[in-house]
């Protein structure tokens, strides 16, 4: 479940100097988070609300929200605390349960606290074949809470041409992972198939809706590590082999040395040189 304590904020930071730009702001609303979530301090009411057949659970107003923002962090104007928590929403860390649109709304809308292991602070840049695995699993089961949107199942039509030739590998790997599911309590299960919507919902997001995971290119210039390593979000290597449901970092990318520049520049002024006649020049 989202609801933790302060050392669940541990788990979304890794490296902050090497890990992206972002990282400082990350921080800032991971502090925030951490302490609307905090009971003891008064924290945000997170409840179970009894729907009319069935039970929502660890959920909170967008009201509360708004009114625990506009509390805690001394704002004025709820237009200003509407804006900030919408700003906390577009990047996953609170995310409405029934809409895929990231926003705040200062009403009785549902909201449920994202995961830690979902946390843009751990730096995900997930791949097409996680994103096809995820709408594969979602089609596998027969949940009216699941189904595909239009603009997803367009996207997994899109991706099975794509991906063709291994879409028995994702099939696998979709099927792996409904079984694992399978296991987990119904409420929690219930949660965590809410959360991960919540995550492909920033990095693949409605159509017409701001992608918050493009980095701008000023701040791409900045990372000490440029070559990231992308993670795959089910442990899906490029082998194929692993099906674990924790995700693992594939071989980092050798980095350029001066040798390398040195014989690239060494080439390009070979091309350079070169005496490049036309076909029509040589044949008059």
């Amino acid at each position: 479940m989202a609801q933790g304590s302060g050392d669940q904020r541990a788990v979304g930071i890794a490296d902050p100097e090497e890990s992206s730009p972002n990282m400082i702001v990350y921080c800032k609303i991971e502090d925030i988070i951490t302490k609307m979530q905090d009971d003891k301090t008064g924290g945000v009411p997170i409840r179970t609300v009894k729907s009319f057949l069935s039970k929502i659970p660890s959920v909170v107003t967008g009201t509360d929200i708004v009114q625990w923002l506009m509390k805690n962090l001394s704002i004025e104007d709820p237009v200003e605390a509407i804006h900030l928590g919408s700003l906390i929403a577009a990047q996953g860390y609170i995310f409405p349960i029934s809409d895929h649109v990231l926003t705040m709304k200062d009403d009785g809308t549902f909201y449920r606290f994202q995961a830690p292991y979902f946390w843009p602070s751990n730096c995900w840049e997930p791949e097409n074949t996680d994103y096809a695995i995820y709408l594969c699993k979602r089609t596998m089961q027969n949940k009216a809470r699941l189904e595909l949107a239009d603009y997803e199942a367009e996207n997994l039509a899109r991706l099975q041409r794509a991906f063709a030739r291994k879409w028995e590998f994702i099939f696998m790997q979709a099927e792996a992972q409904v079984k694992i599911d399978r296991k987990k309590d119904k409420t929690e299960r219930k949660i965590l198939d809410s959360q991960e919507r919540a995550f492909w919902d920033v990095h693949r997001p409605v159509p017409g809706c701001v992608n918050t995971t493009e980095m701008d290119i000023r701040k791409c210039r900045r990372l000490k590590n440029p070559q990231k390593v992308k993670k795959s979000v089910y442990g899906v290597t490029e082998e194929s082999q692993s099906q674990s449901p924790v995700h693992v970092l594939s071989q980092p990318i050798r980095k350029t040395t001066k040798e390398d520049i040195r014989k690239q520049i060494t080439f390009l002024n070979a091309q350079i040189d070169r005496h490049c006649l036309k076909m029509s020049k040589v044949a008059e």
